[in-house]
């Protein structure tokens, strides 16, 4: 056992220390071949740059010969071994032996993808009043408890008020008068708008109109549909003007505000697409667009707070549900490559590109990341292929020859 992991260590060592020669050799060891065998290899008119024992790559030797510190012959290193532009080369049997894996560099359509959480909202612009401008006595409630449900034109109580009773009076009169003489109109209309001032409705006006007679209990009517989130007044109660004696909130669309992190707020802008689930309904999904980001950060969680608005048609989502959000930027044609291609140096970002059986190193600029693939700014072009798995190999390939330096650093020279 102990001798089986110590070929598996040696044949590791050689070929990221050797490339494919090294991997010969291994090979030839494990098979009990004499170490004479690599030496015997054809090279046609290649000329040799230097030669070197693959467990020690590092020493380099003018001569071929037999290694000072191994039994075995110095392993040559031609100059088409260097890849050209600070490259190296891995043969078709070596890649498929180590199992590396390639993928190209593709142009799709990207969606850049940002988890939020949240809590649904009443949306603050669907929020209105029905008030009393005048002073009276609520004579009959129609709607007594709070959150329930009301319609727009609905009659949410009856109010008794001298003053509204009396510019009644006051305007069935002066019509009478323009009626009877025509220089009277403009006294007319000087009542009727007072009328409307005072809130009375203008469908009662009609109707009062109609009748010839004043009303004393005027409607106080439900200006929008929705629910009644406050109730401010009881039967047989006095109400001064401005009294808010009923708020009523549309539930038909609401927001979901949510907190992102200040590194990805750059990119939230008004119009994304939102998604959002809630652990009250699960397997379905509401769809709505990013509304609005507040202009200012919370310094003790460096956070943005921004506002989603989903339309709420069947009144599912309620204010104060926890809810799980994904902003979605609109698709782009961008080129990536797999996440797993991409080496972190700490200090920028590099990939193998592969051409043929030659190696480089690439610095790029990278972008947004989803799915798995990573979006690239700079540094790749179409079409071209990158290790996806496999990197250390040609890493340590790299780094042992001194042809990739971009990536450990220059290589130090052998004495």
């Amino acid at each position: 056992m102990k001798r089986a992991i110590a070929v598996g260590i040696a044949v590791a060592a050689a070929v990221g220390a050797g490339g494919f020669g090294g991997y010969r050799y291994a090979m030839h060891r494990m098979m009990g071949a004499p170490a004479t065998e690599i030496a015997a290899t054809p090279t046609g008119d290649r000329k040799a740059l230097y030669y070197h024992d693959p467990m020690f790559p590092q020493q380099k030797f003018d001569k071929p010969g037999k290694s000072p510190f191994m039994d075995m012959q110095l392993v040559p290193v031609y100059a088409d071994d260097k890849g050209g532009e600070g490259g190296v080369t891995v043969s078709a049997r070596a890649q498929q032996n180590l199992g590396m894996r390639t993928a190209p560099a593709e142009i799709v359509e990207f969606r850049q993808e940002m988890p939020a959480v949240g809590t649904v909202q009443v949306d603050e612009r669907r929020i209105a009043r029905a008030e009393v401008r005048t002073t009276g006595w609520i004579e009959k409630l129609h709607v007594r408890a709070a959150n329930d449900p009301v319609r727009a034109g609905q009659i949410l109580a009856e109010i008794y008020s001298p003053e509204l009773l009396a510019a009644q009076e006051e305007y069935l009169l002066a019509r009478r008068m323009a009626q009877a003489n025509t220089a009277d109109e403009p006294l007319a209309r000087a009542a009727r708008r007072r009328l409307e001032l005072l809130g009375f409705p203008v469908a009662e006006i009609s109707k009062i109109e109609q009748s010839g007679e004043a009303r004393r209990r005027v409607p106080i009517l439900a200006p929008i549909s929705g629910v009644l989130s406050e109730l401010g007044v009881r039967e047989g109660a006095m109400v001064q003007a401005g009294t808010p004696a009923f708020t009523l909130t549309d539930l038909s669309s609401v927001w979901i505000q949510v907190e992102v992190p200040e590194v990805q707020g750059a990119w939230l802008k008004p119009g994304l697409r939102a998604e959002a689930t809630v652990p009250t309904l699960p397997g379905k999904t509401f769809e709505g667009r990013l509304d609005y980001v507040y202009p200012e950060l919370n310094p003790q969680t460096r956070t943005l707070k921004a506002r989603i608005m989903l339309p709420n048609p069947r009144l599912e989502l309620k204010p104060g549900m926890f809810a799980n959000v994904s902003l979605v930027s609109s698709a782009r044609k961008v080129l990536t490559i797999p996440t797993e291609a991409v080496i972190q140096t700490g200090t920028r970002s590099v990939v193998i590109v592969m051409a043929g059986e030659r190696f480089r190193a690439a610095t790029v600029t990278t972008g947004a990341e989803r799915d798995g693939r990573t979006e690239i700014l700079e540094g790749l072009k179409p079409g071209e292929r990158v290790v996806a798995s496999g990197q250390f190999l040609i890493d340590s390939e790299s780094s042992l020859k001194g042809a990739l330096d971009r990536l450990e650093g220059p290589a130090e020279t052998s004495k």
